[in-house]
């Protein structure tokens, strides 16, 4: 019963939304990415019971071919099966609200300057400061913290690596911005090099 009254309250609350979501990112010699992702929220087909406690059913997500499947947990979890399509749901967000939240606050930092992917990425955003945590976007394994001029993502793939490796990606909207990046990443090469 805990199933069907999830997968009902899902399709009543969120069923048909409609939002597109642009992204940047910088690749490794900087230059910039962009793509736009058009998300859709309608019910699957599958549910699986939980070997610990309750249940999880599927949803379609972004509109693009992609590897993963995207799950709801009775209990309001957000997450995924990775693409050996195990059926094993693996959390990326506390709740759907934190899925479109941190879907939102993406689609503002792409408009700010990406900083370039290196294997560094997470050691520089543990040394920025001054940010901010965006709860309203963040859970334990994708989590947003800002200030004005910078912004963070850090997050794990939908992995069966245990624990799942973390990453991060910086943005900067001001030569202010850019100086904060800057100093954090000498103090990741000092501290962490």
């Amino acid at each position: 019963m805990e199933l069907v009254i999830r997968r009902e309250g899902f399709a009543q609350k969120f069923g048909g939304l409609r939002y597109t979501v642009r992204h940047s990112r910088a690749g490794v010699s900087g230059e910039r990415r962009e793509r736009t992702d058009e998300w859709s929220y309608e019910l699957g087909t599958y549910a699986w019971a939980d070997p610990v406690q309750g249940w999880y059913f599927d949803w379609f997500g972004p509109s693009f071919a992609s590897p993963i499947r995207y799950l709801a947990h009775t209990d309001g979890r957000v997450g995924a099966e990775n693409a050996s399509g195990d059926g094993v749901f693996q959390e990326t967000e506390t709740s759907m609200i934190h899925r479109i939240e941190s879907d939102a606050v993406q689609d503002e930092v792409s408009a700010w300057d990406p900083w370039p992917i290196e294997g560094g990425s997470l050691a520089i955003a543990q040394h920025l400061d001054d940010l901010r945590e965006v709860t309203e976007a963040s859970g334990p394994m994708h989590g947003w913290r800002m200030s004005d001029v910078v912004a963070v993502m850090e997050f794990a793939y939908v992995s069966h690596q245990v624990p799942r490796e973390r990453h991060a990606l910086i943005w900067s909207r001001s030569e202010e911005g850019r100086r904060q990046i800057r100093a954090a990443a000498a103090l990741a090469a000092r501290t962490d090099g």
